[in-house]
């Protein structure tokens, strides 16, 4: 039998809500939201607030889709204005599995997870895609459900869970998350390391936490205008290097 090798891999990977694609100047513009992203030659997206399908007109994630060649995975919560609303992610690398966990907590807005299994050269990547809720009491709860998931052990491969946090400040939710997986240290890639709201963004709700066999290499905020116009939020892209074994 021949010893097994470590080969590493480069992902590059990106979170943002997008806002219903409407941005600060109250236009809602897929094409916007498209050229920011393009530029960023993300391998994996995991968007929020995305505006799904309806019986008679395709959703945001599919446009976008087309426009970047990428594959879309679309994760509904709840519906909007006749149409399914949520997450969704989109990869170019092959999909093997998409599931999705609900996360909600009663009395609250509906919440879920996304799980893609994506595979790279043959090895499996576990995303993750979250929008968790707006109370501290939710976001805890959410937390916990999350961690119990990612965390099982029969579950294999890196792990890598994105999206918008909602923690205006360190909560609950963040301490449990920082306890169980690893989390980003923004202070040694970036020196604005806000990201919400997106002109003049004061808070950090976009975040990273990974286990297994990953290295953070760069995180980058993109602050051009149209970045700055195109959502609330601005994008995170996460560039990480997997490393795995292989004969």
């Amino acid at each position: 039998m021949s010893p097994l090798r470590q080969k590493k891999y480069i992902l590059r990977i990106v979170t943002y809500n997008v806002h219903k694609c409407r941005g600060l100047d109250g236009m809602m513009d897929i094409a916007r939201i498209a050229s920011v992203l393009k530029p960023l030659k993300a391998d994996i997206i995991a968007l929020q607030e995305v505006i799904g399908p309806s019986l008679r007109s395709p959703g945001q994630e599919e446009d976008l889709a087309l426009r970047l060649r990428m594959i879309p995975l679309f994760a509904p919560a709840r519906s909007y204005r006749g149409h399914l609303y949520g997450n969704a992610v989109l990869s170019r690398l092959p999909v093997t599995k998409h599931i999705l966990c609900d996360l909600s907590v009663p009395g609250h807005e509906a919440r879920l997870c996304q799980k893609a299994e994506v595979t790279l050269e043959g090895h499996t990547i576990n995303f993750y895609n979250v929008h968790l809720g707006t109370s501290e009491a939710e976001r805890s709860r959410q937390a916990r459900k999350l961690v119990s998931r990612i965390t099982d052990e029969n579950i294999r491969g890196p792990k890598i869970l994105v999206g918008d946090f909602n923690e205006w400040k360190k909560g609950k939710a963040t301490h449990y998350l920082n306890e169980k997986l690893k989390g980003i240290d923004l202070t040694t890639h970036l020196m604005w390391r806000k990201t919400y709201p997106g002109m003049l963004p004061i808070f950090h709700l976009d975040n990273l936490y990974y286990s297994g066999n990953v290295e953070v290499v760069k995180i980058h905020v993109p602050r051009g205008w149209r970045a700055l116009m195109a959502s609330d939020h601005l994008p995170m892209l996460a560039e990480l290097r997997i490393t795995v074994k292989s004969q």
